[in-house]
C-alpha cells in the first residue's frame, strides 16, 4: 500500500496538534491547534487542503465559525479565490443580521451573519477547526439556508469522532458532504 499526498498531509497536521490534559476542566483532553498554526509548512498544507475542498465542492463563499474557524477559513477563501463570510456570536456584527439559536450542553447560544453577505446565488462551504458535538455547525447550516444560500458542505481540520457530531449533522447536511482532514 502506497502513501498518498493526502496521507502525508494528514500525518503532518496530526503531528502538529498537541494534546493538553485536563483543559479546560479535569477529564478533558484538549486538542490544541496553535502548534500547527505556528508551523508555516503545516499551516500552508492545511490552507491548501481546505482551498482544494472549496474548489472540489464548487463553493462561491466560505463561512468561518467564530473564532478559530476564522483563522482557517479566511486564508482558504483567499487561496481558492472566493469570498469569506464570518459567522459570529450574537451581538458582534453591526448592521442587519440573521440569527440562529441553538442548544448547548448547559443552556443555549445564538450565532449571526450579516443579512446581505449570503444570497441565493451562493454555494457555501462552512469551515471550522474542530467538530465535536456539532451544535454550532448545525446552527450555521440552518442559518446559511435561511439566508437563501446553498450548502456546499462542511469542512473541519479535526473531527472528534467519539462525540457523535457527524451523526447529529447528517439531517442538517442533507446531501452535502462532511469533510474532516483528521479524525480521532
Amino acid at each position: 500500500m502506497s502513501v498518498t499526498a493526502d496521507d502525508r498531509v494528514r500525518e503532518l497536521l496530526l503531528s502538529r496538534i498537541r494534546d493538553i490534559a485536563d483543559y479546560p476542566k479535569p477529564g478533558v483532553m484538549f486538542k490544541d491547534i496553535t502548534p500547527l498554526l505556528a508551523d508555516p509548512a503545516a499551516f500552508a498544507a492545511l490552507t491548501e487542503a481546505l482551498a482544494g475542498l472549496c474548489r472540489t465542492h464548487g463553493a462561491t463563499k466560505v463561512v468561518g465559525l467564530e473564532a478559530r474557524g476564522f483563522i482557517l477559513a479566511a486564508p482558504a477563501a483567499v487561496q481558492a479565490g472566493i469570498g469569506f463570510v464570518p459567522v459570529r456570536k450574537a451581538g458582534k456584527l453591526p448592521g442587519a443580521t440573521l440569527g440562529q439559536a441553538y442548544e448547548l450542553e448547559y443552556g443555549s447560544a445564538e450565532i449571526e451573519v450579516h443579512a446581505e453577505d449570503l444570497t441565493g446565488a451562493d454555494r457555501v462551504l462552512v469551515i471550522d477547526d474542530v467538530l465535536a458535538t456539532g451544535g454550532t455547525a448545525e446552527a450555521s447550516l440552518q442559518l446559511i439556508r435561511r439566508a437563501g444560500a446553498e450548502v456546499a458542505g462542511l469542512a473541519v481540520l479535526l473531527e472528534l469522532g467519539f462525540l457523535g457530531g457527524r451523526s447529529r449533522l447528517a439531517p442538517a447536511l442533507r446531501d452535502a458532504p462532511l469533510e474532516a482532514l483528521v479524525t480521532v
